[in-house]
């Protein structure tokens, strides 16, 4: 069948990066984005980043280096309106508000959302000086959100000893706040394995950062203030609760579509669910060397749409998704980028110092053969970082000239 009509739900950076690659892989057909969101895309990972670093306290104007370029696909947007349902055999988006939008192509790019704690705590609270329970980090206006309520200097307690529970704290300790990070192992070591997370523990440690242990929390709104109630008996309270504790895929509106296995959409090697469906981004599992992967990571979302895109227009013709997983993250003066699968075991195999203080270039040979390389503080173009993790440390070395 003939692709005219192409739909895409969901306008994040998978969505953004679709539509560019339809279009430059040769499909000048109908295009639409359903987005439940009301902006144009924006950098997402910019949120925890660099938000609560900015140097003046206009929210607004904090995220305005965070845009992204205007989109130049050409799309119809129906931005603030979301996908309800889907029916595959009729080609049928069903949308809110009882609009339907028929397609002969379909990508699912809708991502995912915050997990909470607490139910409910999306909802503005009778009580206390901050209003709700649980604060989340995941769209803009959580983001306004938290820097409106950090300006005052709470005391703030961060759940989630995650990436992003680590970037909120740093961002909190950088504007003044007391803050206490909860985590019920070493932040950063599911991620990224001890030595990666000894360190950067041991650099929050030094900037102010308290670190607690003491099992799975749960928040409690109590009127006067919020206390974080831990599995060991301990009690903490604080004037603002932020949850780092994860993500949920956006995946309600297939409900009854006959895409999902076992509770979850999966795609194959070039992103299809089904020939005229695709799907890419937070939303989706995939074939990785390490088995079917849901990987929420700004990079991945990207280089999944690009592959989904182009098996939906060319289906077979197209290639096949080869994935090198690549992330960074910044948080206490440290600034780490890695590429290869992590978490790592064990101290690396090769580390070299850099110019900078506490700058480190460190690469580990895993089991299965490949490589993990990563830099704290150390000037390294990407390409070079991949090359460190594909072939070792002679891949950083000149090579040598030819003999005449």
């Amino acid at each position: 069948m003939t692709m005219r009509r192409i739909v895409v739900v969901g306008n994040g950076i998978a969505g953004l990066t679709a539509c560019d690659s339809l279009r430059s892989a040769g499909f000048d057909g109908e295009l639409t984005v359903v987005g439940a969101e009301r902006h144009q895309p924006y950098s997402r990972p910019a949120l925890s980043k660099a938000l609560l670093h900015g140097a003046d306290g206009n929210s607004g104007d904090a995220l305005q280096a965070h845009e992204l370029p205007e989109p130049t696909h050409e799309a119809t947007e129906l931005l603030g309106v979301s996908a309800t349902g889907l029916d595959v055999d009729a080609r049928l988006v069903r949308l809110a508000g009882g609009g339907e939008l028929p397609y002969d192509g379909l990508v699912i790019a809708s991502g995912s959302r915050a997990r909470r704690l607490a139910p409910g705590s999306e909802k503005e609270s009778d009580g206390g000086p901050h209003g709700s329970a649980e604060l989340t980090l995941r769209t803009i206006e959580d983001a306004i959100l938290l820097k409106e309520r950090v300006a005052s200097r709470p005391s703030v307690i961060v759940i989630g000893g995650g990436p992003l529970g680590m970037e909120v704290a740093s961002g909190c300790l950088h504007v003044g706040c007391d803050v206490t990070l909860v985590s019920d192992v070493t932040p950063l070591s599911r991620q990224l394995g001890g030595h990666l997370a000894d360190i950067f523990t041991s650099a929050a440690i030094r900037r102010g950062l308290k670190v607690v242990g003491g099992g799975k929390a749960r928040v409690v709104d109590h009127g006067t203030g919020t206390r974080v109630v831990l599995a060991d008996g301990t009690e903490l309270e604080a004037d603002l609760v932020v949850t780092a504790v994860g993500d949920e895929p956006n995946i309600e509106w297939l409900a009854g579509s006959g895409l999902l296995t076992d509770g979850s959409l999966r795609v194959d090697s070039r992103g299809r669910v089904r020939p005229e469906i695709v799907a890419a981004g937070d939303v989706a599992f995939f074939p990785t060397s390490r088995g079917i992967q849901r990987v929420p990571l700004w990079t991945s979302a990207i280089d999944q749409a690009k592959v989904a895109a182009v098996g939906l227009f060319k289906g077979d013709a197209s290639p096949e998704f080869s994935f090198q997983p690549y992330f960074w993250t910044e948080a206490f003066g440290l600034s780490l980028k890695s590429v290869g699968f992590t978490p790592v075991v064990g101290a690396p195999d090769y580390c070299e110092p850099g110019a900078e203080p506490d700058s480190v270039l460190m690469r580990w040979q895993n089991d299965d053969g490949a490589g993990t390389a990563a830099a704290i503080n150390y000037r390294i173009p990407i390409p070079k970082l991949r090359r460190l993790a594909g072939g070792g440390p002679a891949a950083l070395r000149p090579a040598a000239p030819a003999r005449v």
